[in-house]
Parts: structure tokens; sequence; C-alpha cells
């Protein structure tokens, strides 16, 4: 029995919790659905507490004096990415938690190239840091529908609480 319930049943657990109610679970991330996209703004702002508005990458120059910002991720703080051609307003998400010095988990929203994707609440979702000196400015996060992280992204780097 003990065989049958590891091998059998367990699996069979695993997948119907991954199916139910529009949620998606990963080894690296899960998600659910929302019904109308929420910006990374707000969702970060209210994930966080971290007060400052305006347009996901002009929070880097806003952050000081009020909130200190650094290279280094900390759970809680925000990590700023840069505006760029396909991210004409910047993009902002919190750090979740510390995997090790080079990968963490962040918290999200309307990351994604598509209404569906626009459309998901990430949590746990994985980014590596993929710059040469190790030093956040240049990301990779976590696609689950390519199963490998997607392109580098350009990050300016952290704003902590």
């Amino acid at each position: 029995m003990n065989t049958y319930l590891k091998f059998v049943l367990f699996p069979m657990l695993l997948l119907l919790t991954a199916c139910g109610g529009g949620r998606f679970n990963t080894l690296k991330a899960t998600g659910y659905s929302v019904s109308k996209p929420i910006s990374c703004v707000p969702y970060a702002r209210e994930q966080s507490g971290i007060q400052i508005r305006g347009d996901a990458w002009t929070w880097w120059n806003k952050a000081p004096p009020r909130y200190e910002r650094g290279q280094i991720p900390r759970p809680g703080s925000i990590l700023v990415f840069t505006k760029t051609p396909r991210l004409t307003r910047g993009h902002i998400a919190v750090v979740d938690k510390l995997i090790n010095t080079r990968e963490i988990n962040l918290n999200h929203s309307n990351w994604g190239s598509s209404r569906a994707t626009r459309s998901v609440i990430y949590e746990r979702q994985r980014a590596r840091d993929v710059s040469p000196n190790n030093d956040w400015t240049q990301v990779r996060v976590w696609n689950k529908d390519s199963g490998a992280y997607g392109r580098p992204y350009a990050a300016y780097g952290f704003i902590y609480k």
C-alpha cells in the first residue's frame, strides 16, 4: 500500500491540485489568473508597502531619500527593470525569497507579451542574475510556457523599504 500511495495517488493529487481554479504550478512559479489585468505598479505598491507613484522605470530615481537603493536583493524589496523598447514603462517586481546569490523568487503582475499572460499574478517566479559583475543589472525571468529562463532584461537594482 505504501508503494501505491507513493507512485500512484500522490502524483495524481499533484496533478489535480495544479489544474484547479485557473491556477498553475511549476517548479519555478505559481500564479493565478485575474479577470482584469493589473499593472505591476499598484500590485508592487500593495505587496511591498513602498509608496512610490509613476511608471515603473521612474521608481529608481524617485526612491531617494525616502527609500534606500542597492544591488543586493532582500525579501520585500522591489526589483526595478529599466525602460526599453520592449518594456516601454519598465517593470517592477517584489522579491519574495532569496534562493542563492544569483537567484530569487519574485511576485509580480502584468508580465508577458499577451493579454493572457498580463492577466496573471505571478508568485514565486524565479529570476536569475546574469550580469557579469553579479550586481543584478541583467536579469532573466523563468518562463513557464517554454520551461526555461527568458531573454535578459536590464535592471537598475533594488529599492528597500
